[in-house]
């Protein structure tokens, strides 16, 4: 994974246009039920982030591309949980976690919306709580607001913890 983030970093740092919509897709994809199981890219959007401030890269078109990304990919995994119900717990690869829908439920009968915001920002979560929100049926619009800002503050953390990683980077490599 380490090796992909870097790929993709180096890829962007050459092609700086390419930028907004890779961050799209990576957040998009990290966002979205059953990919981000798989494919975790929240280390490929911080290494991104670390461009930002280093090469000259607008934050504000990366940042709402990221934002975009990640609140569609939860819209649609609400969307297939409101959908598909039942049947998500026997689809691969929720078949192989069992655990992870009945936590997810949990978390979502619980919490409410905080829990959209709260799901955002933990690994195994941020799949499986849209999922649970749409299976158990939570308000659509309640659910919306909440995924679309929380993605937008999701968005900025991860970019702006890259930007700030590469600052002191580039401070310590300064200082020696």
């Amino acid at each position: 994974m380490e090796q992909f983030a870097h790929a993709l970093a180096d890829f962007v740092r050459a092609h700086q246009a390419w930028a907004a919509p890779i961050v799209f897709l990576l957040a998009f994809g990290e966002s979205l039920a059953f990919i981000s199981l798989l494919i975790p890219a929240w280390g490929a959007l911080v290494a991104i982030g670390a461009l930002i401030g280093v090469s000259g890269i607008s934050f504000y078109p990366v940042w709402i591309a990221g934002g975009l990304g990640a609140a569609l990919g939860d819209w649609v995994s609400y969307w297939f949980g409101y959908r598909y119900k039942e049947h998500v717990a026997q689809m691969w690869p929720l078949s192989r976690y069992p655990e992870l829908l009945p936590r997810g439920e949990a978390f979502v009968r619980s919490w409410g919306i905080p829990s959209i915001f709260i799901g955002r920002f933990f690994g195994p979560l941020r799949a499986s709580v849209p999922l649970a929100a749409g299976i158990f049926e939570m308000p659509y619009w309640s659910f919306q607001a909440a995924n679309f800002v929380s993605a937008l503050i999701w968005s900025a953390a991860l970019l702006l913890f890259g930007d700030v990683i590469a600052k002191i980077m580039e401070w310590i490599w300064r200082l020696f």
